[in-house]
Formats: structure tokens, C-alpha cells, sequence
């Protein structure tokens, strides 16, 4: 068990003279190096977002592509075994889209690639009596949308694809951040100030050899709340980012569920083929007269039987599909992690009454309230840098706010703004190489309409958040003033749970 011992005889009760010694930081140096480490993993585990659950939705894709080849292949044969390459350039195209956003695809091009290439080698399919030239076959490409061959699969999937694919790469982006903000918040440097008022109230009952004694709880508030004040600032657009986070989250379980878009596109894209294939003369028809007659070519009626397909597509029943290695669906991962991002909410305004609470503080007159054994009486001060003006512990100058903080209070505006574009089902792109301006794509989309798979939205698909990275502060081995923040916080907190003992 960790011992916290007496201040040596020769530090005398005077504290400003206990700072000027640095063997006083030296014998509690330590003590704030080793526990930085626990109080860092005790901050991120009070909000916890499992790794494997950012990898949920390329499971999902991954998964799509299997269940698409192995049907395929049962179903189509040889003649989707000499065309398979199209449809795996197609996942593969969609794991870029997740990966890198419109930066590497823009989704609507390459679906319109892809029902593009699907009708020229379906054309060929359907018309072997034909010699089709390139020129001829890019005719055909250009007269797409006016024959919708595949019926009104690809605009139905693409809406769908946009809109799943948007929620779900925004929604992974804000929970990557969660923990992107802990570690950047974490590197802020303790003031001067900071360090002695909160040594004062763990140590200077210690001199006077009562060492049982435990701070006024509401000394421990005003200390706690002057040391974390900039850290407190960060809760406005915490809490919004918070609640931008959970309404995507409920998108996710509805209209935007990326696994009841994902499951199914086996199905969807083979409804698109038998639909190409049934209509096949009267496409072929409109073909010839947009495009020409076509000069025909001799072909065996074996090699023309062969080139038919097989009867429609048969999908898995739901317990045959495979499952992701989290092992749960889209509803449970989303109900799980909405409970956990409920919890986090209000988390750095609450800091010091996290630390100040139970048997770590006393009340009433058997506490220390800075200078004696006695009833603590000053007021407690609100959260926040702005409330510090007349902290009686902590000097806080309120005109200079904390740059790291500031930063990444920018950072969770800018993705909460990025979160309510894709809860209406669109997509925000900054380019920051060019010129720092904004553009904005899609149409948008209110609550009842999100739920009409006839509303129209446009893609690209929004790039990653710029993670400054805060100024690094120097440091020396004893001084405690250069430590983290969440250094002397970690001492601090150690003293608290530890028990007093002699």
C-alpha cells in the first residue's frame, strides 16, 4: 500500500518558503510521473468507445462482398465469374469512399461507372447476334439514363448508399474524436499557481502534523475549479458536439442504417440485372434507334444459349449471412454507444466535483480550509475561465485563455457542424489547400422526407477535421510548474484516495 509520509522537520509552515525548496518537489515529483499514466487511462475510460466498433462498418462491407460473390457465383455461374472483377472493383471503390471520403471517390461518378460498364457487357450479353464497335458501345453509355435498363435500382441505391455511407463515416469521424480531445487536453500545462494552491491543501496540514485532516470540500471545488478552468470552457461545445453525435446516432438506427443498405445490395444489384434482362428487347430496341443497326455476326445457337442467364437471384435467409467480429448488428452497436455518449456529457464541467466528492473531503469544521482546522467560508466559484476573476486560491488570468483548448473547441464546432449536415443527408467538404473555403453539397433533407427513398442527395463526402497539434511545453525533471496539468491533477487526486497515514 502506498505510504504518504511527513513533510520533513526543517520545511517550515510558511509555504511560499516550501516552494522555494526544490527537495519539497522532488519528494512528490514522483509521485505525480507515476499516476500520470493511471489518471490519463481513468479519463479515457469514462469514455469508452471499444477500437473494434470503428472497424464495424468495413466488417459490414466485407461481409456484403462475400454474400455478393458467393450468390453470384451459385447463381450466375461462369457469367459472373468472367465479369467478377467488375463488382469487386465496385467494393472496393466503397471502401475507399469510407476510408478517404470525396477526396479519393466521388460516389455518384463511380456508381454511374459502374451501371455504365454493367450495361455495355449485359448489352453484348443480350444482343451475341451483334459486332458492337467501342464507339457504338459508348453510344449506348451515353443514352443510360434515358433507357434505365435497371429499372430504378441505381437511383434508389445510390440515395441510399449516399446517405448511409455519409451518416456512417461522419459518425465513426466524431468517435475517433472523443478521444483525440482527451489526449490533446490532456498535454495542458499547469500554471504557477495551479501547483501551489493545490500542494497547499493536500500538504500544509502535514507541518503541523495532521496529517488525517482532509481538505473542506468546498476548498477543494475552488481550488479544483481555478486549476480547470480553461478545461471547463470546453463544455458548451462538448455537450453540442455530444448531442450532434446522438441525433446522427438515431439516423443510424432509421432511415440511414448502413447495415440494412449493406445487406441487401446483393439482392438490389441483382434485381438490377434480371430487370436489364427482361427488358433486354425493348432496351435494345431504343438502343438501334439512338445508335444505329448494328452489323450482325455469326454466332452458334450453343454459344448463344450460353450466354443467357440463369433464373432470378436468390438471397441468403438472414441466418445464413455472416456476421461481424463484434458480433452484434447495427441497432445493439448504436443503442450501446448512445448510452455511452450520454455519460460523457457535461464530463469537464464536472471534473472538480469528481475529484471533490465522498471520503476524499470533509465538511462542516473538521477540515482543512487553507489555514486552519476549521469551517471553510469563502464562496464557491462557478466553471469556467470567466468565473476565476475573484478565485481566493488560484490566480487565473482571465484574458488569456488557454490556446490548446481554445483549438479544440474550434475542432468540436467545426465536426458538429459536420454531424447536422449529415443528419439531413449531406455531405460538408473543406478545402483547406486551396483557400480555406467551404463547400457545401446536397440537397438536404428533413425529418419525415429522410424516410422517402425518392429524396435526391448529392456526395462528396467530408474530409477528415484538421487535429492541431497543441504547442509542446517544455519540461524539467523536478519542477512541477512545466508538468502537465494532468500531471499535478494525477497528485492531487492520489492524495485524495490514498489514506492518511503517519
Amino acid at each position: 500500500m502506498l505510504q504518504i509520509y511527513v513533510l520533513p522537520q526543517e520545511i517550515t509552515h510558511t509555504w511560499n518558503n516550501h516552494l522555494s525548496r526544490s527537495g519539497m518537489f522532488r519528494a512528490y515529483g514522483y509521485l505525480f510521473f507515476f499516476f500520470f499514466f493511471l489518471s490519463h487511462s481513468v479519463l479515457l475510460s469514462s469514455l469508452p468507445i471499444p477500437p473494434f466498433r470503428l472497424e464495424f462498418f468495413k466488417e459490414l462491407l466485407n461481409n456484403a462482398e462475400k454474400s455478393l460473390h458467393d450468390m453470384f457465383v451459385r447463381t450466375y455461374g461462369v457469367m459472373y465469374v468472367k465479369n467478377a472483377e467488375l463488382f469487386k472493383h465496385f467494393f472496393h471503390e466503397l471502401r475507399r469512399y469510407y476510408a478517404s471520403g470525396g477526396a479519393a471517390v466521388h460516389l455518384d461518378t463511380m456508381l454511374a461507372d459502374f451501371w455504365a460498364e454493367l450495361l455495355e457487357r449485359m448489352f453484348r450479353l443480350v444482343n451475341v447476334q451483334y459486332e458492337f464497335t467501342d464507339p457504338y458501345m459508348e453510344c449506348v453509355s451515353r443514352h443510360t439514363e434515358q433507357l434505365k435498363p435497371f429499372g430504378d435500382v441505381p437511383r434508389k441505391l445510390r440515395l441510399q448508399l449516399t446517405r448511409a455511407f455519409v451518416a456512417a463515416r461522419t459518425f465513426t469521424l466524431g468517435l475517433a474524436l472523443v478521444p483525440d480531445v482527451v489526449n490533446k487536453v490532456s498535454t495542458v500545462s499547469a500554471s504557477p499557481s495551479c501547483v501551489r494552491a493545490a500542494m497547499k491543501m493536500l500538504y500544509c496540514p502535514y507541518c503541523t502534523g495532521q496529517v488525517a485532516l482532509k481538505p473542506c470540500k468546498n476548498y477543494c471545488l475552488n481550488v479544483m475549479r481555478g486549476c480547470l478552468a480553461n478545461q471547463a470552457d470546453l463544455d458548451t461545445e462538448w455537450n453540442n458536439f455530444l448531442d450532434a453525435m446522438l441525433s446522427l446516432a438515431e439516423r443510424l438506427e432509421g432511415p440511414f442504417n448502413f447495415e440494412s443498405v449493406m445487406d441487401p445490395i446483393d439482392v438490389k444489384i441483382s434485381d438490377a440485372i434480371m430487370n436489364m434482362q427482361e427488358n433486354s428487347m425493348q432496351v435494345s430496341q431504343k438502343v438501334f434507334q439512338g445508335c444505329g443497326q448494328p452489323k450482325p455476326t455469326f454466332r452458334s445457337r450453343r454459344s448463344t444459349k450460353d450466354s443467357s442467364f440463369p433464373g432470378r437471384f436468390r438471397p441468403y435467409s438472414p441466418d445464413a449471412r455472416p456476421t461481424t467480429a463484434a458480433g452484434t448488428n447495427m441497432d445493439r452497436l448504436v443503442t450501446d454507444v448512445k448510452k455511452k455518449l450520454k455519460h460523457a456529457k457535461k464530463f469537464w464541467s464536472t471534473l472538480p466535483e469528481t475529484v471533490c466528492v465522498g471520503e476524499r473531503v470533509a465538511q462542516g469544521d473538521e477540515c482543512w480550509n487553507g489555514t486552519a482546522k476549521s469551517r471553510y467560508e469563502s464562496v464557491v466559484m462557478g466553471n469556467g475561465l470567466a468565473n476565476q476573476v475573484s478565485n481566493p486560491h488560484v490566480e487565473v488570468d482571465i484574458t488569456k485563455p488557454d490556446v490548446v483548448i481554445r483549438r479544440q473547441i474550434a475542432v468540436l464546432k467545426e465536426m458538429t457542424s459536420w454531424l447536422k449536415a449529415a443528419h439531413s443527408g449531406n455531405d460538408i467538404t473543406f478545402d483547406n489547400e486551396e483557400d480555406g473555403s467551404g463547400e457545401e453539397s446536397g440537397s438536404g433533407c428533413d425529418s419525415p422526407s429522410c424516410d422517402n427513398d425518392d429524396m435526391y442527395f448529392s456526395t462528396p463526402l467530408p474530409v477528415k477535421p484538421s487535429m492541431v497539434s497543441p504547442e509542446k511545453t517544455s519540461s524539467s525533471g523536478v519542477r512541477l510548474t512545466s508538468c502537465s496539468l494532468v500531471l499535478a491533477l494525477a497528485g492531487l487526486t492520489l492524495a485524495l484516495l490514498a489514506p492518511h497515514t503517519r
